[in-house]
């Protein structure tokens, strides 16, 4: 597969990830019941297995052209700290206050993973 369509599978795959994150953490504060929905607790998992498999691949990639991938390193950092965040928000936050924070925190996770993604610098601002 080429790196084009694993790029662009990716970056499809983030940008549904970043969606189904809003739309489950307003969810969580307007409406908590839709969260209990089959499709919102297995579509999520679709997708970022379809996210990280792509990422994967693009690595291999980026390794065979002997690409210096420090920028990479700072997205894998991103993503667990959003995944954190994100696990306290919708599940483990033990009261709302925090669950919004964390919800927040995760917002402000994706942002930053998504300018490293798109200036490939770990520090992009």
């Amino acid at each position: 597969m080429s790196y084009t369509i694993l790029k662009h599978i990716h970056m499809s795959a983030a940008f549904l990830t970043a969606a189904l994150f809003f739309l489950r953490g307003s969810w969580m504060v307007f409406s908590p019941r839709l969260l209990q929905r089959r499709w919102v607790k297995i579509v999520p998992h679709i997708i970022d297995t379809v996210l990280l498999v792509a990422a994967l691949l693009l690595v291999y990639k980026l390794f065979q052209f002997g690409a210096v991938l420090t920028w990479v390193l700072a997205k894998v950092v991103g993503v667990v700290v959003y995944i954190v965040l994100g696990t306290i928000a919708l599940k483990r936050g033990r009261t709302m206050p925090i669950r919004i924070a964390a919800f927040a925190g995760g917002l402000l996770t994706l942002g930053y993973i998504f300018a490293v993604a798109f200036s490939k610098s770990a520090w992009p601002w």
